[in-house]
């Protein structure tokens, strides 16, 4: 078992996510409850938190990263994203709960693969 030098954000679904996600459904894809959704939520690592400001810096900073990343699972090319992708409407759309510590609970080494080029 490690400790990482990162904190993080577990992010679920929230409704008005869910109700935009089924909008972009074909007809091979029934649309996903929300108890579906939030079984399948993410985790996004961040620089260690150290207080409350390090928390709102760091989703300030990082939100539109995790914004653009849970959209693109839906939408790949953006086409029918939200226009106005404020930190507001993320919060809207998603329950973000701060993690403060990571720990790796295996021995083999971290996986990196860049998700950007």
């Amino acid at each position: 078992m490690k400790l990482i030098n990162r904190s993080g954000f577990a992010v679920l679904p929230r409704q008005p996510f869910v109700d935009w996600a089924s909008q972009q459904q074909d007809e091979l894809n029934q649309p996903m409850s929300l108890d579906e959704h939030r079984a399948e939520g993410s985790v996004y690592l961040t620089e260690e938190f150290h207080s409350e400001t390090d928390v709102s810096q760091q989703l300030a900073l990082h939100y539109e990263n995790i914004f653009a990343n849970e959209l693109a699972a839906w939408d790949e090319f953006g086409d029918h994203w939200p226009q106005n992708r404020t930190l507001e409407l993320f919060l809207q759309w998603f329950d973000v709960t701060p993690q403060v510590l990571a720990v790796d609970l295996l021995q083999t080494p971290l996986m990196l693969a860049p998700l950007e080029d």
